[in-house]
């Protein structure tokens, strides 16, 4: 039998102490490190009840800082140009040698920050995410210079063609607040009221911002059903526009239709944008080719001038009756009388836009939201009470809440006006254009991701008849608290290089 001394004679590992109350053996010693030393465990406490004093962002960004990918999360931050609201995919992509089958290129998610790709959300508008509406605008900048000047898809002689830029607006459907310049609103003699009781007059002078500009002086005369369905209908009546030019060109030049028809060809370019009053109206850019195509050009009767005049002629000439209704009885919808025709010069002159002009501003408007605009939501109105919460002028509430009364009625069930009713039931795109008039949006970040890629064109190479095979599923969007403050610090210094570039290039982009 072994003495009580004889414990210490064998290795540690042999014998273990017994546990207490007759329990397992104890295991061996635990080394000692710095991580687990009785002060580190005296002040673990204290670190964790100084973190949960600190405000939700800070505490985030500790958390992100603290992941061993947290540099790759930076770098996905960065390509997708610090956007505000990013997507998030999970998947992989595999290309692969269509005769062999070799793989040659393989990417998955898996070894990614939380197990997802970042990429941009391209939203168009600089209230929602300012970094993609940049990069939109940009877009939309060579897109519509393109078509004026040449470049990309478009030769350069399309410079010398007729062109013009013309401003179509909306009819009246009811007397609103104005802002002039020093002048009263809506000066009138005597003191005549309306069928309720309101003064048709106003003899003050409103500022450009004051909240009561657009603002109808009687909101029950007002005609908001007649607002509602000019927006619903404001596709069909510019296509009206386009069809009839040839008509008037052809009545002006004394030759048939199909002969103007086979002469020419009118492209355009327009963008609509919301006036005070919170109704539509419309830019546009039209150019007169040859027959063929950009790469004629235009016989020496179809100049600007004629132009001009079958545009005014054909504006005036449109009439679109709406189909009777019980609730609204019959309607017939046209455009206004407000009409502005400038031509368009390369370099410009006393009475011309420069083509970059054009361009620039109609850059500058695509980004602009509900919030910059005043009219309208930036998102869809999924119920009534939507409309009674919404942050918007009475005139505006107004406008959406006969978007949904109308929406309900069978007869106009076609315009599907309660989806729309977040625009106010306009229901086309800010900016379209014809197929012929220069590239595309998918052309334009095909054109870039190539540049991304380099000049070996990335991994794959050149030459080799190749196929992609995809699985990507939609995981998540937008950023954590902390995300989103360190995405907004990147956006600042990507903001701050482009700006030096700029003022070393000397470019507008």
């Amino acid at each position: 039998m072994s003495k009580r001394g004889d414990r210490h004679d064998h290795a540690p590992h042999a014998h273990h102490r017994p546990g207490r109350l007759g329990g397992p053996p104890r295991k061996g010693p635990t080394p000692i490190t710095a991580d687990h030393t009785p002060a580190h465990r005296r002040a673990a406490p204290d670190q964790a009840a100084r973190l949960r004093h600190l405000p939700d962002t800070e505490r985030d960004i500790i958390r992100l800082a603290s992941d061993p990918r947290f540099t790759r999360w930076l770098e996905q931050v960065t390509a997708t140009g610090a956007c505000t609201h990013p997507i998030h995919l999970a998947g992989s992509t595999t290309v692969h040698d269509r005769a062999t089958g070799e793989v040659l290129h393989h990417y998955d998610t898996t070894g990614e920050p939380g197990e997802r790709l970042l990429i941009r959300c391209r939203n168009r508008r600089a209230s929602i995410c300012p970094t993609c509406s940049r990069l939109h605008a940009g877009d939309t900048y060579h897109l519509v210079r393109a078509g004026l000047t040449g470049g990309r898809n478009v030769p350069g002689t399309v410079r010398d063609h007729p062109r013009l830029f013309v401003t179509l607006t909306a009819p009246s459907f009811g007397p609103v607040h104005r802002s002039t310049d020093g002048q009263p609103c809506r000066p009138r003699r005597g003191g005549a009221r309306c069928g309720h009781g309101r003064p048709l007059a106003c003899r003050e002078q409103h500022a450009p911002q004051e909240p009561r500009v657009g603002q109808p002086l009687c909101p029950d005369c007002y005609d908001y059903p007649g607002h509602v369905l000019w927006h619903a209908h404001t596709g069909r009546l510019w296509k009206a526009i386009t069809d009839n030019l040839y008509n008037h060109l052809a009545a002006r030049t004394g030759r048939t239709r199909g002969g103007v028809r086979r002469a020419v060809r009118i492209s355009f370019a327009k963008i609509a944008e919301y006036q005070k009053r919170a109704a539509i109206h419309l830019h546009a850019v039209l150019r007169v080719d040859g027959g063929e195509g950009p790469g004629k050009r235009p016989p020496p009767w179809a100049d600007a001038a004629t132009l001009a005049s079958a545009v005014r002629s054909s504006t005036a000439a449109v009439r679109l009756a709406i189909p009777y209704t019980p609730a609204l009885g019959e309607r017939e919808l046209c455009w206004g009388t407000q009409l502005d025709i400038r031509p368009l010069r390369a370099f410009g002159d006393d009475e011309s836009l420069t083509d970059d002009a054009v361009a620039a501003y109609v850059a500058k408007y695509v980004t602009k939201g509900a919030d910059e605009t005043g009219a309208g939501l930036d998102r869809r109105i999924r119920q009534p009470e939507d409309i009674a919460t919404a942050r918007v002028s009475a005139h505006v509430r107004a406008l959406m809440g006969t978007c949904w009364r109308l929406g309900g009625l069978r007869e106009l069930g076609a315009l599907n006006l309660r989806a729309w009713a977040h625009t106010l039931g306009f229901r086309g795109h800010i900016l379209t254009k014809s197929r012929v008039y220069s590239t595309t949006y998918a052309a334009l970040r095909e054109e870039r991701a190539e540049h991304q890629r380099g000049e070996d064109g990335g991994p794959v190479p050149a030459g080799l008849d190749a196929e992609t095979v995809s699985a990507w599923r939609y995981v998540g969007s937008g950023h954590s608290p902390g995300g989103a403050a360190l995405a907004a610090g990147i956006a600042a210094d990507l903001d701050r290089n482009r700006e030096e570039v700029r003022e070393i290039r000397g470019g507008p982009w």
